[in-house]
């Protein structure tokens, strides 16, 4: 029974991001090829982040008071399935700038989807639980990005999109059948008369000033920016003015995602925990830097495509430990609005990213744009390897 309900929401996590991100691919040269503007696409791109900067916070509070994950996942869903139904009747900026609004509110509910996977698990297994939900939402994406290499180029824009809407439904219909272990909102006993008072939202809420919380919430907004503004917005671009057509630049990206789905599961492996967190984020961080000199640089496609698998790297085995390491210090009970509190964060790079370099590309030249992204992944390697060395120090002294 437990593997089957572990499955029964990998599955929905699956359906869940597939609608999210079918269309992704093919985007920026769609709406490139509409005469949209480097800068609108930016801020297309860019909505989507800010509707989660608004929201996952809220939504991670509003679980942990309610004691309830099931019905935001069956609302993730169904939001997602709206999204895609609204690009298919309004195939223009307009309605990807709708889209991505619909999209953003539905991708915040990510959260219940995350925490709810995580407490099928032990305290101690929670990085193996990270790494498996990231891998089946690496999976959606992968095969949305298979779905759209496949049929774009025979068929059409909206016809992704109502992939998308087939998506979002099943993903409703699996959600209702999730299992979860009903419980109250969590409580403290009061005046020793075995009363119960509910967890307020103030108590809640303190749990976002815990600092390792917010620095890796703050190294994973720059992880998030990153991807967002390169491998799912900017390189598909760069590919397509170097000549690469629609079923090249969909291979790309398969190869981006199935890197990802690899690194993914191989960061919930034993042989990965050998060397752990304080190896792999600095160094992804870095190849990530490097990503970002040479894919503008390369001037071929085929370096190119070989190059997407460091952002894989990022989505996969980065976003794992950054998820898993923000959340040793937080107690089950606030779990969900620290998850809040860290995707929000992060949703700042998927919002200000791709709208700075569609400004700078617009204004100067798409080198520029990735040099600002260069430029933040190394800062993200540098402070990683400041952290863990004093952890080291730390750590050190104490045993002393």
């Amino acid at each position: 029974m437990g593997k089957r309900r572990e499955n029964i929401l990998l599955v929905t996590i699956v359906c869940f991001w597939f609608a999210l991100y079918v269309y992704i691919p093919y985007q920026t040269p769609y709406l490139t090829a509409l005469g949209v503007s480097a800068g609108t696409i930016g801020t297309v791109v860019g909505s989507y982040g800010v509707m989660q900067l608004l929201l996952r916070l809220p939504v991670g509070v509003m679980a942990d008071y309610a004691g309830r994950h099931k019905p935001f996942v069956i609302l993730g869903a169904a939001l997602t399935g709206l999204a895609c139904a609204v690009r298919f009747l309004i195939p223009d900026g307009t309605g990807f700038l709708i889209g991505n609004i619909i999209s953003g509110c539905g991708a915040s509910t990510w959260i219940s989807y995350m925490v709810l996977f995580s407490g099928y698990y032990g305290r101690q297994e929670q990085q193996k639980a990270t790494s498996r939900a990231i891998m089946a939402c690496n999976l959606g994406m992968c095969l949305g990005f298979v779905f759209s290499t496949c049929f774009y180029a025979v068929t059409s824009m909206r016809f992704l999109c109502g992939a998308g809407v087939a998506a979002g439904a099943l993903g409703v219909v699996l959600a209702l059948s999730v299992r979860e272990e009903t419980k109250d909102p969590k409580t403290e006993q009061a005046n020793g008369k075995g009363k119960e008072k509910r967890t307020s939202v103030r108590d809640l809420l303190y749990i976002c000033f815990n600092r390792k919380l917010i620095l890796f919430s703050l190294l994973a907004l720059l992880q998030q920016g990153i991807q967002m503004a390169t491998a799912m917005s900017f390189t598909t671009q760069i590919l397509e003015d170097l000549g690469a057509g629609a079923a090249f630049i969909g291979c790309a990206s398969v190869f981006y995602m199935i890197a990802a789905v690899v690194s993914a599961q191989f960061a919930s492996t034993e042989l990965c925990e050998k060397k752990g967190a304080r190896f792999y984020i600095p160094l992804v961080f870095l190849l990530t830097g490097l990503y970002c000199v040479l894919v503008p640089a390369a001037g071929n496609i085929y370096v190119i495509f070989l190059l997407q698998a460091f952002p894989g790297m990022s989505t996969g085995i980065l976003l794992s430990y950054l998820t898993s390491e923000s959340m040793t210090e937080v107690p089950r009970e606030k779990s969900s609005t620290a998850m809040g509190f860290f995707q929000a964060v992060y949703a700042v790079g998927m919002s200000v990213f791709p709208t700075v370099v569609g400004s700078l590309t617009e204004r100067v030249n798409v080198s520029l744009g990735y040099a600002f992204l260069a430029a933040a992944a190394f800062l993200g390697t540098a402070v990683s390897l400041v952290y863990y060395r004093r952890t080291v120090r730390r750590e050190a002294g104490q045993l002393t």
